[in-house]
Formats: structure tokens, sequence, C-alpha cells
């Protein structure tokens, strides 16, 4: 009895050593490390220069090398386009970058937050309000109520959630406290609080504007802050004025292209709702129609998640019409811009 209860332990201790064998040997050198271990010093082709000016540059974990560009890493640290690549593969494999179900996206969409306009007819548009995790997108000529939605959103934004910041970079002179300070009244609110959790930055040219967005990771990285709302008002001003002529419309748009690439990563790395406006020109050769389209062509139309085209209606009333969605009927809706927020027409 005794011999056959030896057997066993010896076959049983035969069987963990043989399931140990074939398991990956994660804490390994020549494996690789766990990924919550890993840091950019870990990377293929990266010493302690190399991850300082990752880090200089705003790559401060794996994912935002995941999310580069082999052509940004280049610029940033000078590395060869091999071990660029490399690198990107690298953290895309200990980021788990390949496929997954619908059912895994469906679970994350549950993390996605709606902001409130106030307006029951805008919210119902947009189904149920401003969404994190995108950008937005809303064009329109002078006075069409683009500036105040910014106002509002970036109060009810700090109303839902009171640890929230948002950020403001304004680059057309358009952030008014006193407007803030309306909002946050009519919504009972404390002034002062609400005031001191807006982080405002003026952009005085389009290279300061990108800066300013690609230093967005810093507030939410180095410096901790809840970021739930970006607002660029507006995206196109300083791109418009600096880019005059047929002859510089390549270089406009590569330009544009990348700002918006870097709103599109903070979107979706932090969960953050980014709102930006656009201005709009009229078409010569449209004679039927409305001649209005907005300024920044395809890339601002095709990196946007929702497009929203405002208007003025009847009596002072404006109208959204949803005219791109990737999950949304097109639709209008007609509201009013008063003293204390945004309510439907009647």
């Amino acid at each position: 009895m005794a011999t056959e209860t030896k057997t066993k332990a010896i076959v049983e201790e035969l069987i963990q050593d043989e399931l140990k064998s074939k398991m990956p040997k994660y804490n390994e050198p020549s494996k690789g490390l766990k990924m919550e271990k890993l840091t950019l010093v870990d990377l293929p082709g990266v010493g302690a220069a190399t991850a300082e000016k990752l880090e200089s540059a705003g790559y401060h974990d794996l994912m935002s090398v995941a999310v580069s560009s082999v052509g940004e890493l280049i610029e940033v640290t000078g590395v060869s386009e091999a071990v660029a690549r490399k690198m990107i593969n690298a953290a895309r494999d200990s980021m788990k970058m390949g496929f997954e179900t619908g059912m895994d996206i469906l679970r994350r969409r549950e993390l996605v937050t709606k902001l409130s306009t106030g307006s029951a007819a805008f919210d119902t548009l947009m189904g149920g309000g401003f969404e994190s995790g995108a950008i937005t997108e809303c064009f329109g000529e002078f006075g069409s109520g683009k500036t105040q939605i910014g106002h509002l959103l970036t109060v009810n934004a700090l109303k839902e959630d009171s640890t929230a910041t948002t950020v403001y970079i304004d680059t057309e002179n358009t952030f008014r406290p006193e407007r803030i300070k309306q909002f946050a009244e009519a919504a009972g609110m404390d002034v002062e609080d609400v005031l001191s959790r807006i982080m405002v930055a003026r952009a005085y040219n389009s290279d300061h504007q990108m800066l300013l967005a690609e230093k967005i990771e810093d507030l939410i990285s180095k410096q901790g802050k809840n970021v739930r709302l970006l607002v660029v008002d507006s995206l196109t001003a300083h791109f418009r004025a600096e880019f005059i002529g047929r002859g510089t419309l390549a270089e406009r748009q590569q330009k544009l292209n990348r700002h918006m690439h870097a709103l599109a990563k903070v979107a979706s790395a932090y969960n953050v709702c980014v709102y930006v406006t656009n201005q709009v020109m009229a078409k010569p050769d449209q004679f039927f129609g409305d001649p209005t389209t907005s300024i920044g062509g395809h890339i601002v139309a095709h990196a946007s998640t929702f497009r929203i085209y405002l208007r003025k209606g009847k009596k002072g009333t404006r109208v959204a019409k949803l005219i791109d969605a990737p999950n949304l009927a097109d639709g209008e809706a007609c509201f009013e811009v008063l003293e204390g927020g945004i309510r439907d027409a009647n």
C-alpha cells in the first residue's frame, strides 16, 4: 500500500514537472517580462539616451509607442527605420494589440460616457450626448453657436464629475470666463471651483496649437489631471491664415492630419471627449442648394467621429444637422441659446 502511494506521488510530480516545462517562462530575460513590468528601456534598440528622447517628446509608456508611426519615432529619436519598426512591434506585442471579438469591443464601449447639452432634442440627435473617446466636429458660420456649445460642454463636464478637469485650446480669443460664470450659476455650481478646473491655453499659431495638443498627455500622465473634455476653438483658424494659396495646400493638409491624429490619440487612450469647432467657406461653383462647406477637406472629415453642421434658424434659433456618425442616423435638432444654457426651441 505504501509502495503504491509512493508511486502515485512520483507520477504526479513528473506530470507537474512536464506541465511546468511547457508553460512560458515570463520571468526569464530571454522570454521577456510581464506586460505590467515592461518600460521603454525594455524595448529593442532603446537605451537610456533613446528613452530620454522618447520621454521628452511625450512617449511615457508602451501604449504611446504602440500607436505611433515609424516616421514619428525616427523623427523623435533618430534611430533607423528597422529599429523603429522593432520598437513598435515589440510594444504592440506586449500590449496584445491584435484581433479581438465584437463582444470585447462591446464591453469596452460600456466605459463610454455622454456629455449632455441641456437640449433634449440635441441630445437625442447625438444618441444621448457628446461621446467620450471620440472627436466631434461642429462647423458653421459665425454666430451659429459653436463656441456657445464649447462653453456649455465645459461646464456640464465639470458638473457631472467633481474631480474632472477640462482643457480649452483657444485659437481665436473666444474663451470668456464671464460666459462660463453664467452657465455655472444657472446650474447652481460654485463659479470659482468651476473656473479653477478649466485649463485654458491661447494658441498663437498652428505649431503652438499642435504643441498644446501634444502636452495634454502630460497633464494626464504626469500631473494626474482627470481630463474629461478637450475643446479646440477653432481647429482650422491658424492653418487657414498661415497656408495661403494652392501651392501650400499639401503642406497644410499634412500638418492638419498630424494634429487630428494627436487629438484622436488623446481621445482613444484616455477616454476623453474631444470637441472641435471649424470654420466654413462658400463653394463658388455650387449654384443650387447650400454652398457652405467646412475647412480642412477630407482630412478633417475622415478624422472626426461625429460631424455637425450648425446654422442659424428663424427667430434667433439654431439648427444642428448631424451629417456623419458611425452609429446614428442623419437628422436635425432645433435649439435656442439662452443666458443660462441651451434648450429646445418652441
